[in-house]
Protein backbone atom coordinates (compact mmCIF):
# COMPACT_ATOMS: atom_id res chain seq x y z
CA UNK A 1 0.00 0.00 0.00
CA UNK A 2 2.40 2.32 0.95
CA UNK A 3 4.16 2.08 -2.66
CA UNK A 4 0.75 2.69 -4.27
CA UNK A 5 0.24 5.46 -1.75
CA UNK A 6 3.91 6.77 -2.86
CA UNK A 7 3.19 6.43 -6.63
CA UNK A 8 0.10 8.13 -6.68
CA UNK A 9 1.15 11.41 -4.52
CA UNK A 10 4.36 11.81 -7.05
CA UNK A 11 6.77 14.22 -5.33
CA UNK A 12 4.74 14.50 -2.32
CA UNK A 13 5.52 11.32 -0.76
CA UNK A 14 8.50 12.81 1.35
CA UNK A 15 6.46 15.22 2.96
CA UNK A 16 3.87 12.93 3.58
CA UNK A 17 6.08 10.50 4.98
CA UNK A 18 7.03 13.11 7.75
CA UNK A 19 3.72 14.29 8.76
CA UNK A 20 2.44 10.47 9.29
CA UNK A 21 5.21 10.04 11.63
CA UNK A 22 7.59 7.92 9.31
CA UNK A 23 11.07 8.50 8.26
CA UNK A 24 12.75 11.11 6.53
CA UNK A 25 14.35 9.70 3.15
CA UNK A 26 18.04 11.36 2.91
CA UNK A 27 19.63 12.11 -0.14
CA UNK A 28 23.37 11.55 0.09
CA UNK A 29 23.66 14.52 -2.30
CA UNK A 30 21.62 16.62 -0.36
CA UNK A 31 24.15 19.17 0.82
CA UNK A 32 26.63 19.44 -2.72
CA UNK A 33 23.23 19.91 -4.26
CA UNK A 34 22.62 22.88 -1.57
CA UNK A 35 25.86 24.28 -2.13
CA UNK A 36 25.35 24.30 -5.95
CA UNK A 37 21.79 26.22 -5.59
CA UNK A 38 23.18 28.71 -3.37
CA UNK A 39 26.38 29.25 -6.02
CA UNK A 40 23.81 29.64 -8.79
CA UNK A 41 22.04 32.11 -6.32
CA UNK A 42 24.86 34.29 -5.49
CA UNK A 43 26.04 34.23 -9.69
CA UNK A 44 22.35 35.00 -10.52
CA UNK A 45 23.14 38.14 -8.35
CA UNK A 46 26.09 39.28 -9.54
CA UNK A 47 25.05 39.08 -12.98
CA UNK A 48 22.18 41.13 -12.15
CA UNK A 49 24.16 43.44 -9.90
CA UNK A 50 27.00 44.08 -13.41
CA UNK A 51 23.79 44.44 -15.78
CA UNK A 52 21.84 47.25 -13.66
CA UNK A 53 25.59 48.56 -12.77
CA UNK A 54 26.32 48.85 -16.63
CA UNK A 55 22.55 50.05 -17.05
CA UNK A 56 23.25 53.15 -15.13
CA UNK A 57 26.65 53.56 -16.10
CA UNK A 58 24.93 54.00 -19.83
CA UNK A 59 21.71 56.89 -18.17
CA UNK A 60 25.07 58.89 -16.49
CA UNK A 61 27.10 59.11 -19.71
CA UNK A 62 23.74 60.86 -21.16
CA UNK A 63 22.73 62.31 -18.47
CA UNK A 64 26.30 64.18 -18.46
CA UNK A 65 25.76 64.72 -22.32
CA UNK A 66 22.97 66.49 -22.07
CA UNK A 67 24.66 68.29 -18.89
CA UNK A 68 27.21 69.43 -21.28
CA UNK A 69 25.37 70.30 -23.87
CA UNK A 70 22.98 72.62 -21.95
CA UNK A 71 26.10 73.86 -19.43
CA UNK A 72 24.19 71.94 -16.41
CA UNK A 73 26.11 71.57 -13.34
CA UNK A 74 25.49 68.45 -11.45
CA UNK A 75 23.25 69.18 -7.85
CA UNK A 76 26.89 68.02 -6.28
CA UNK A 77 29.25 70.49 -8.01
CA UNK A 78 26.60 73.36 -7.15
CA UNK A 79 26.14 72.46 -3.63
CA UNK A 80 30.51 71.65 -3.21
CA UNK A 81 30.64 75.09 -4.99
CA UNK A 82 28.20 77.42 -2.66
CA UNK A 83 30.04 75.40 0.19
CA UNK A 84 33.56 76.72 -1.37
CA UNK A 85 32.05 80.07 -1.20
CA UNK A 86 30.88 80.34 2.22
CA UNK A 87 34.10 79.11 3.91
CA UNK A 88 36.56 81.28 1.60
CA UNK A 89 34.56 83.90 2.47
CA UNK A 90 34.42 82.96 6.55
CA UNK A 91 38.00 82.61 6.46
CA UNK A 92 39.66 84.49 9.23
CA UNK A 93 36.50 85.78 10.20
CA UNK A 94 35.54 85.12 13.61
CA UNK A 95 31.79 86.20 13.39
CA UNK A 96 29.06 84.50 10.78
CA UNK A 97 29.06 85.16 7.55
CA UNK A 98 27.43 88.11 6.10
CA UNK A 99 23.89 88.08 4.35
CA UNK A 100 24.11 89.19 0.96
CA UNK A 101 22.46 92.24 0.24
CA UNK A 102 20.23 92.30 -3.06
CA UNK A 103 20.82 94.28 -5.96
CA UNK A 104 19.52 98.07 -5.44
CA UNK A 105 19.26 97.98 -1.81
CA UNK A 106 22.24 100.25 -1.05
CA UNK A 107 21.71 102.48 -4.23
CA UNK A 108 17.95 103.53 -3.68
CA UNK A 109 18.75 104.44 0.30
CA UNK A 110 20.79 107.19 -0.82
CA UNK A 111 18.20 108.47 -3.62
CA UNK A 112 15.54 108.47 -0.84
CA UNK A 113 17.54 111.02 1.52
CA UNK A 114 18.57 112.93 -1.12
CA UNK A 115 14.97 113.59 -2.13
CA UNK A 116 13.66 113.62 1.50
CA UNK A 117 15.84 116.61 2.28
CA UNK A 118 14.85 118.42 -0.96
CA UNK A 119 10.93 117.83 0.45
CA UNK A 120 12.44 119.51 3.81
CA UNK A 121 13.70 122.65 1.97
CA UNK A 122 10.64 122.80 0.09
CA UNK A 123 8.23 123.67 2.63
CA UNK A 124 10.72 126.10 4.69
CA UNK A 125 10.94 129.34 4.40
CA UNK A 126 13.22 131.34 2.03
CA UNK A 127 15.87 132.16 3.93
CA UNK A 128 16.04 128.82 5.66
CA UNK A 129 16.25 127.36 1.82
CA UNK A 130 18.95 129.70 1.28
CA UNK A 131 21.46 128.69 3.94
CA UNK A 132 20.55 125.07 3.44
CA UNK A 133 21.23 124.67 -0.58
CA UNK A 134 25.00 126.45 0.45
Amino acid sequence: MEFVMKQALGGATKDMGKMLGGEEEKDPDAQKKEEERQEALRQAEEERKAKYAKMEAEREAMRQGIRDKYGIKKKEEREAEAQAAMEANSEGSLTRPKKAIPPGCGDEVEEEDESILDTVIKYLPGPLQDMLKK
